[in-house]
């Protein structure tokens, strides 16, 4: 049975996007979800946020190039049902490449396919640029739900009409039809700012069936365990931010069906 497959995005940097991909996937991986986290940022923070170095060769790139398989070059990372597709630098010239390619929307479904269709996953979260370059909209093209990471603040609310139409864009031209928003995340909540709460309720508000309840809050600890390749719940299991993961995991796997 195919694995589902999430894309985490958002145009704006800074919101918490690969915190959450990394997280998230661990968090799942946790539940007994068998988790694949692909890497599609070329800053390759996803990939180093698990303890792994940037390697030359080593991501979806050389597949895009049609020099390898998908899933050659997934790696396992130590921890239980939690598998990495890792990126490298080299994957930025993937922004030019896939553009001038004749399946430039399709070509990153094309190559995962067999993975996303093995029995190997249930679960693939897709960890995009901070951009809705090339690599995102492919992205986007080979998934069946978009997440959007929402940073706590007005104007990350300005930018979530926009990704959010993105999806309608998709559907117009007939580039994926299976492609729906899954949820929005808030993140970086901050319990002391009447700001934090007033967007959180707002998106209460207008989007009452997509916002997931629980929200991730803004820790310090969250942002310290990617530089020791560490997840939130191998740096500080007790951390509220692991806490929160482990919630919207839950509510996942409530919200998706993940477990039958």
């Amino acid at each position: 049975m195919a694995g589902t497959v999430f894309t985490i995005a958002n145009q704006k940097g800074g919101v918490g996007k690969t915190t959450t991909a990394v997280n998230l996937a661990a968090a799942l991986a946790q539940q007994k979800i068998p988790t694949l986290l692909v890497d599609l940022d070329p800053q390759a923070n996803a990939t180093s946020a698990l303890g792994f170095e940037k390697e030359e060769g080593r991501s979806i790139y050389p597949t895009l190039s049609g020099d390898a398989n998908a899933a050659d070059m997934i790696i396992e990372t130590g921890r239980a049902n939690l598998h990495l597709l890792p990126s490298e630098v080299d994957l930025a010239a993937a922004e030019i490449e896939i553009a001038q390619s004749e399946n430039y929307l399709s070509r990153l479904k094309e190559v995962l396919d067999p993975v996303i269709n093995s029995d190997d996953y249930k679960v693939i979260i897709i960890d995009c640029p901070p951009a809705l370059g090339m690599i995102s909209m492919n992205s986007l093209a080979a998934a069946n739900y978009l997440l959007v990471a929402l940073q706590c603040e007005y104007m990350a609310l300005e930018g979530l009409g926009q990704i959010l139409s993105v999806v309608d864009k998709l559907h117009e031209a007939g580039v994926n039809d299976n492609l729906q928003v899954g949820g929005i995340l808030m993140t970086m909540f901050d319990v002391r700012t009447r700001l934090s709460r007033e967007v959180v309720e707002e998106v209460k508000t207008n989007l009452p069936d997509l916002i997931f309840k629980t929200v991730i809050p803004r820790t310090v600890r969250l942002s310290e365990a990617p530089s020791f390749g560490q997840t939130i719940f191998e740096y500080d299991k007790m951390n509220p931010g692991a806490s929160a993961y482990k919630g919207i995991a839950k509510e996942m796997i409530k919200r998706f069906k993940l477990r039958k």
